[in-house]
């Protein structure tokens, strides 16, 4: 039996996204994933908000995903698309690129780290006790780690296994979704009905159109060339003679969340902890910031820097975020809505997001920039991602985000040099003496209190905030860095 100290079931974004994060950590990683290669069926995801593309820089990759999208200034909150240059992050964009690209640019980055990855196989059932979790695989094989993380999916064999409760709501929608060729020139761009909303555009290439359909009736199971046939007929009055689809999908408005993200060595991360419909593309990238969130934690548990309950803020921190999600996806489904009263509604959201507050509260939670986890009262940075501030060291500049690159936490100092004094995690927390350049703003709360010290963790999110003093400095080292060296 082959060992490996943390298994990850699923080779998506998020289980790629948190193989990266613990090699990095110099943790033993391995992933589970059923496709033999890391091609992809369709086009999933179509992009990357602004929050998800900032992790990224915080880890140095960035501009890979950077240099193959697109950017555009907005995020599509039905029914306007809604402007966010402003908000105060280097990354005020969206970034319209398929998810089989950024699979692609994830595993390579993967790939270079030396992660293995056990292809054509899945977990089938796992077994868990006081020292770890043994899997087996579909191969006959089976694998011995002191953690299992769930990244398989909405359908998750790793969260019904492990008994985890998945409530919610069930579909009331579904639509088809697919990529195929035509014999005849359609109707392109959008059509509104008493169904819902439809579109039919050309592929990029040129070659064959990308279709999605609001069907007329819940539909269910794996739909095939006829599902679109009859849809297109339904809404069009004809199917454009379609045919040779090159993949055919159908999603729903089913919404659900694991009540729980841990049972004691197994955890869920991604689709596996949270389903829902896709109307604000949120969900690749919620995934990926589980996985970021996750990653740090889990490997100073699986190193002993840290006891086991750090595993509980990452429930307690992304649980929530995942809700928020969940309600605003719902949100947007009922906007799609073309009864009157919908209508009324939408024509009401309209003008509320069209004041520049409202807008700027909705496109930040859109966007992921608003999160802020719970870590107590004090100043407005405590709990929120830290700014990508321009940093003047002794020997020269560096962003803040390039001080993360290694997944590891940070002390910044910005009051007088060698004030602070953390010699009992040396060996895990960077301490750095600075000045900085420009403003301390943050989205929507706006302009901030500059402060003299802040300790920044692995995901970038602020866990102190020195104002003058270095009270609360060694109960925030030890929460969430471990014991001082003695």
């Amino acid at each position: 039996m082959r060992e490996h100290a943390v298994v990850i079931a699923g080779g998506g974004p998020t289980g790629l996204m948190l193989a990266g994060e613990l090699a990095l950590a110099d943790i033993d990683v391995a992933i589970v994933e059923r496709r033999a290669s890391q091609e992809l069926a369709g086009s999933r995801a179509g992009g990357l908000h602004a929050r998800t593309i900032e992790v990224l820089d915080q880890r140095g990759i960035a501009e890979r995903f950077v240099a193959q999208g697109t950017r555009h200034p907005v995020v599509h909150v039905h029914p306007v698309p809604l402007d966010f240059s402003g908000l105060p992050t280097r990354h005020n964009y969206t970034l319209a690129l398929w998810q089989n690209h950024i699979e692609r640019i994830l595993a390579k980055w993967v790939g270079e780290l030396n992660v293995p990855i056990y292809r054509a196989r899945d977990v089938t059932s796992f077994t868990q006790d006081e020292g770890g979790v043994d899997v087996a695989l579909s191969d006959g094989t089976a694998l011995r780690a002191q953690y299992l993380v769930g990244c398989d999916g909405g359908r998750s064999l790793v969260r019904k296994a492990a008994g985890i409760d998945f409530p919610g709501f069930d579909p009331t929608t579904s639509w088809l979704i697919a990529e195929a060729q035509m014999f005849e020139e359609p109707a392109l761009g959008f059509r509104h009905d008493a169904v819902g909303i439809h579109g039919i555009g050309k592929m990029e290439d040129g070659r064959g159109v990308r279709l999605v359909l609001t069907e007329p009736q819940l539909g269910s199971g794996e739909p095939g060339l006829s599902d679109l046939s009859e849809t297109l007929i339904a809404i069009y009055g004809t199917d454009y003679g379609i045919n040779s689809p090159a993949w055919i999908s159908r999603f729903t408005d089913m919404t659900r969340q694991a009540a729980s993200y841990r049972d004691r060595r197994v955890l869920l991360a991604g689709d596996a902890a949270h389903v829902h419909p896709p109307m604000g593309g949120q969900g690749l990238n919620i995934g990926v910031q589980d996985a970021v969130n996750l990653g740090w934690k889990l490997a100073q548990v699986v190193k002993g820097i840290s006891p086991d309950g750090l595993l509980d803020s990452y429930h307690a921190e992304r649980h929530p975020v995942g809700a928020r999600v969940l309600r605003h996806t719902m949100a947007q489904v009922a906007l799609r809505r073309t009864d009157d009263r919908s209508k009324a509604l939408n024509e009401f959201v309209s003008e509320l997001v069209s004041m520049d507050e409202p807008r700027m509260r909705v496109v930040a939670t859109t966007s992921g920039l608003e999160v802020r986890y719970d870590l107590g009262d004090g100043h407005p940075l405590l709990g929120r991602r830290m700014p990508d501030l321009d940093l003047v060291l002794a020997d020269g500049e560096v962003r803040v985000f390039a001080l993360l690159q290694e997944a590891r936490p940070v002390l910044i100092n910005f009051a007088e040099r060698c004030s602070i004094e953390i010699a009992g995690w040396s060996d895990r927390v960077q301490l750095i003496d600075a000045r900085y350049r420009g403003a301390w703003e943050l989205p929507v709360v706006g302009a901030v209190a500059a402060p003299t010290a802040v300790l920044v963790r692995p995901d970038g999110h602020v866990a102190w905030v020195g104002e003058q003093t270095q009270a609360g400095l060694t109960e925030a080292l030890t929460k969430w860095f471990g014991a001082p060296r003695l």
